[in-house]
């Protein structure tokens, strides 16, 4: 049995969104302004302050066209990707593979998590085109499998759920074989709406990122609540046990192995049926600092508990990221972290 307490001793009390009013619409705040007013002070770090980084976690950035290719598509059908947005270190890689995560609902999110480098404010409406757009850019990249994710769109009455729904359906009518799995926010205050829409049309994967333990919510995730993220993936798996459900981990934000390991027993204790666990990388001196560098060797422990602990799938290394090769990881394939063999 799990120790957590019920769900509903911790329902977010819905408010409405108050403090971008002072914001124009449509203006994305970065770095210093965007974690002006979290309730966990971020101290920015000099340059000297920042931790060098160890061998294993460098990037090799391919040189394709295929890169130039997919740039030049999103920016055809005016539609972001999240490889872009959070400064995915992986981007080069994805890329030049002919795959990318898609970030639906515009480019800016009314949270203001301070590990993540995407641009915090008052959102513009939203494009009701959107979803054909994303259908014929993934017609015309040929792709067999996506991740469809978005900001957090707490302006929303279902926070954002049927467009989801609108965007898988129109995908998969253009690409009738194509595989999607989304990677949603929390939809605070609305489960049940957004459970509903999104039950009727399922994606082949219902993926929500945990993103770190317990303990460091209300530093890492203001406005966003533990076991809230826990009871939305074991609701949707309970309405679609045929759906796969997946979650991610960062790691080095000054968690402890043991709270891993207890995040990933809570995971399994709500039917969530995929892992990845990654490195956390500071987006900019006024983001939250990484505390260290996990090594490979930590990385191969989890995965053998993951596997121990019975999941169905684990992704875990430096540089691993929740959509980072989803396609292998839903068909049950090995994931390689990019470079995992300079690990010494």
């Amino acid at each position: 049995m799990s120790d957590l307490p019920p769900v509903s001793t911790f329902v977010p009390e819905l408010q409405p969104v108050k403090r971008t009013e002072r914001y124009k619409q449509g203006e994305k705040l970065r770095d210093a302004d965007k974690v002006e007013r979290i309730p966990v002070k971020v101290i920015a770090s000099d340059r000297d302050e920042t931790q060098r980084k160890p061998d294993w976690i460098r990037v090799r950035i391919p040189a394709s066209p295929e890169v130039d290719r997919i740039k030049s598509i999103l920016r055809k059908n005016k539609l972001s990707s999240v490889c872009e947005e959070a400064n995915c270190p992986n981007l080069g890689e994805c890329f030049s593979g002919g795959t990318a995560t898609f970030m639906i609902m515009g480019d800016i999110c009314t949270r203001r998590c301070p590990f993540c480098d995407v641009g915090h404010g008052k959102p513009n409406p939203l494009d009701e085109q959107e979803p054909r757009k994303l259908a014929e850019a993934i017609a015309e990249m040929r792709l067999k499998y996506v991740v469809i994710t978005s900001v957090d769109r707490d302006d929303l009455r279902d926070g954002g759920a049927q467009h989801f729904a609108d965007c898988i359906r129109e995908a998969r009518a253009l690409s009738p074989k194509l595989q999607v799995e989304v990677l949603v926010p929390d939809f605070r205050g609305r489960m049940d709406i957004a459970l509903d829409i999104l039950e009727k049309e399922a994606p082949d994967v219902f993926n929500h990122n945990m993103e770190t333990v317990s303990r460091l919510y209300r530093q890492a995730r203001p406005g966003a609540n533990y076991e809230w993220s826990l009871e939305l993936l074991k609701q949707y798996k309970a309405r679609r046990p045929d759906v796969l459900t997946k979650s991610g981990l960062m790691v080095g934000l000054g968690e402890t192995k043991e709270e891993i390991i207890e995040v990933m027993k809570h995971m399994r204790e709500h039917d969530i049926d995929m892992l990845t666990i990654g490195q956390y990388l500071q987006p900019s001196k006024d983001h939250l600092p990484v505390e260290r560098f996990v090594h490979p060797d930590e990385f191969a422990e989890y995965t053998q508990l993951a596997e121990e602990m019975g999941f169905k799938h684990a992704a875990c290394g430096p540089l691993v990221r929740s959509s980072y090769h989803a396609d292998k990881q839903a068909h049950g394939e090995d994931v390689k972290w990019f470079g995992e063999t300079k690990t010494n």
